[in-house]
């Protein structure tokens, strides 16, 4: 079961990203309308769609840190790749509506941004960047994939910011003729949006499709166990991520001439070493073999 304040801890660092998002996508907007930039508009919607997915992410802690019942006998943690395919839909549309109106503003004629756009531009690039490092941090610490992908629309809003700042630069400094680069920004952006969002969707399919991926947790669960008294070897050794956990299945190899009760308590020894040593891992099954046939 997941420990509480883990829970704890990772529900807060979503909430730090709502609160956040919902400021900057106010003061995106507000700045990009009043200063005549629809890169900024632009930027304001993705956060705007951010804080929506990370309400998902919160609806998805919530529900995949549940403990095991009858109907999901290995808990709910795949819940938490579930919403983060949502989040990536999120992502998807806002870059849709961001490039339609893109294309819409480079062929119509408008004025250049206001100078001041790129201050404000400068402060949000400066937040979402120790925002992404704050949110990758934690989601790397809880091993939390929906936390990894809110992280990822951190810095894919950091980079379209820093998009927008260049496109509205070249704008004021090119003078006439240049106006639309602006909203030329603001297409490129929603070109990495895209992009971000297969690397976000990537790794929450490996999820749900038990992919292997952990080489290193499973050379030290085969360390922790060979270390055990009456382990002889570790054979075939599969790991699944759960959510925040992961469970595990191993066979040992002991000494085939132990009684089937003597197998039993040292399987229960190696489960209970391995948790005990390795708080992320949920469950093992442990099968247990003998040297000899």
């Amino acid at each position: 079961m997941i420990e509480k304040s883990k829970r704890q801890l990772a529900l807060k660092t979503a909430w730090f990203s709502i609160f956040g998002n919902i400021i900057l996508a106010l003061a995106k907007g507000i700045t990009g309308v009043l200063g005549n930039s629809y890169a900024l508009v632009a930027d304001a919607i993705e956060s705007t769609t951010d804080v929506f997915s990370s309400l998902l992410v919160v609806v998805g802690l919530k529900y995949s840190t549940r403990p095991a019942d009858e109907n999901h006998p290995y808990g709910h943690g795949k819940a938490e790749a579930v919403v983060t395919f949502f989040v990536v839909a999120f992502l998807i549309v806002s870059a849709g509506i961001i490039a339609i109106q893109s294309i819409k503003n480079i062929q119509t004629p408008h004025a250049s941004p206001e100078p001041f756009t790129l201050v404000v531009l400068l402060i949000v690039v400066l937040i979402k960047g120790l925002s992404y490092r704050f949110v990758s941090k934690k989601g790397e610490q809880l091993k939390s994939t929906s936390l990894k992908a809110d992280a990822w629309h951190h810095r894919s809003d950091a980079i379209t910011s820093l998009l927008a700042f260049v496109g509205i630069s070249i704008a004021l400094l090119m003078g006439d003729g240049y106006e639309a680069a602006d909203d030329w920004a603001a297409l490129l952006a929603s070109g990495f949006i895209i992009y971000n969002a297969y690397l976000i969707f990537r790794p929450a399919l490996s999820e749900v499709m038990d992919e292997h991926k952990y080489d290193d947790l499973v050379e030290q669960i085969r360390i922790i166990s060979e270390n055990i008294s009456g382990v002889e070897a570790t054979e075939k050794c599969f790991v699944r991520k759960n959510g925040m956990v992961f469970n595990v299945d191993l066979h040992l190899v002991v000494n085939g001439d132990i009684t089937v009760r003597d197998g039993h308590e040292l399987a229960h020894i190696v489960k209970d070493t391995l948790c005990t040593q390795i708080p992320e891992i949920a469950d093992v099954h442990i099968h247990v073999e003998p040297d000899t046939f």
